[in-house]
């Protein structure tokens, strides 16, 4: 049973299912656990979070007060509003929450899990480039096939979130819109991870992500690779992919109502004007507005044909600001999902020197590894030094961001993501 209790009733080996209040007060990176540490639980209690919720199937209840024999305080009303966290009746996949999960799979740093990454990235260009082929080519859609591949992409996000996902934001212009889809695969399993979904409703969120835009199979070359702005004709002319991907997808077979919703309404917004048929809030899904945010994060932080992309972090700070825009429950859990400062993130350092993000800390979202490489003050180059901000005894910090576009010179990816960053982007 998921109750919402104050913080000051929160005691070790409870349950921690979703923390209230603004993300940048929240203290952990992943909100579900079961608390043990002394040192976690003073944290929360100083961290400017006023309440949880916890899950008492998972974790202790609230302590019964010692007033011999009274009944501990009553469940919270049925109208309580319960956070987006909580919500899974409206999840996709079959798998409910009691579904067996297979054994997790050990973390790995990572710069253990890039090479790894890197060959799924490669399968999965490959696997999205003949589906397109085959769409153009009016053959019959096979996409179940690829469930290894999402698979694949799942237990690489298990394994360490910030690999696949930043590894597959480095595209190249040429390649875009095949990368795109399995970039937005892995966001979608690992946003879904963060909302507690089952292994099973992870892999049907990967899925959607997968098959997102198969609409864009069938738009003509010249508009989906046009390296300009394009005009209103060829607009409404890419405003159909949704429409078409859906159709495609729905006459092939084979994939749920979870995929065929993302395919036809990851453009849809919460004010009402997206498209293609402007829903209002209450009738987007969580699935499709998780397919918003994941699809346009990828989107803005990669290099296209006509523009060249945004830093991570930067690029987290715009979207944040879009009101209307995107669900503010789900994007919160989708930065806690990449950190404030996502791996790839350009930062400036109170040393006065220049870093760019390397790895996430599971303590904080404020604090991760960085790699520096430059000095403010010389105005040089120095030789890169690993250091974790989230260390004790570390009295460095990061200020802020910093600006990609005077460093396009350096392939700066090859400090986090070595061999396997493009060489020409």
């Amino acid at each position: 049973m998921l109750k919402k209790i104050p913080v000051s009733q929160v005691r070790l080996g409870m349950h921690l299912h979703a923390l209230e209040g603004s993300w940048m007060s929240h203290p952990f990176w992943k909100t579900r656990f079961v608390l043990r540490e002394t040192d976690d639980l003073n944290k929360l209690r100083s961290s400017g979070v006023v309440e949880v919720w916890i899950d008492t199937a998972l974790g202790l209840d609230v302590a019964a007060p010692d007033t011999g024999g009274e009944t501990p305080p009553a469940p919270p009303a049925a109208s309580q509003r319960v956070p987006a966290t909580a919500k899974r009746d409206s999840t996709p996949g079959a798998a409910g929450e009691a579904a067996a999960r297979k054994p997790k799979e050990p973390q790995r740093s990572l710069a253990d899990e890039v090479q790894q990454a890197a060959a799924i990235c490669r399968r999965g260009h490959e696997a999205v480039v003949s589906m397109f082929a085959e769409a153009r080519l009016g053959k019959a859609l096979d996409a179940e096939r690829c469930m290894p591949l999402v698979e694949e992409i799942s237990s690489s996000v298990q394994r360490n979130p910030g690999a696949i996902v930043s590894l597959a934001r480095l595209k190249t212009k040429d390649d875009y819109t095949y990368m795109h889809s399995v970039a937005v695969c892995a966001l979608m399993v690992a946003l879904g991870r963060q909302q507690g979904f089952d292994d099973e409703q992870c892999r049907q969120a990967g899925f959607a992500g997968l098959l997102h835009d198969m609409g864009k199979a069938l738009m003509p070359d010249d508009i989906l690779n046009k390296p300009g702005a394009l005009t209103d004709l060829e607009f409404d002319v890419m405003r159909s992919h949704p429409e078409r991907g859906h159709r495609l997808l729905a006459e092939a077979g084979g994939v749920s109502e979870a995929v065929l919703d993302v395919c036809l309404h990851h453009h849809e917004r919460m004010d009402g004007t997206g498209y293609p048929h402007r829903l209002s809030a209450d009738r987007i899904t969580q699935i499709a507005r998780m397919g918003a945010i994941c699809d346009v994060y990828d989107a803005v932080t990669s290099n296209r044909p006509y523009k060249g992309g945004w830093d991570p972090a930067e690029s987290i700070a715009r979207m944040a600001s879009w009101k209307g825009h995107f669900d503010p429950e789900l994007f919160q859990a989708f930065v806690r999902s990449l950190g404030i400062y996502p791996v790839g993130s350009l930062v400036r350092l109170q040393s006065k020197q220049l870093a760019i993000v390397v790895d996430q800390n599971p303590q904080t979202l404020t604090a991760p590894k960085v790699k520096i490489f430059y000095s403010l003050k010389s105005q040089l180059p120095v030789p890169p030094r690993l250091i974790d901000l989230a260390r004790p005894g570390q009295t460095d910090r990061i200020v802020g961001r910093e600006p990609a576009e005077p460093w396009q010179a350096l392939n700066l990816d090859e400090l986090w993501a070595g061999d396997a960053a493009p060489r020409h982007r």
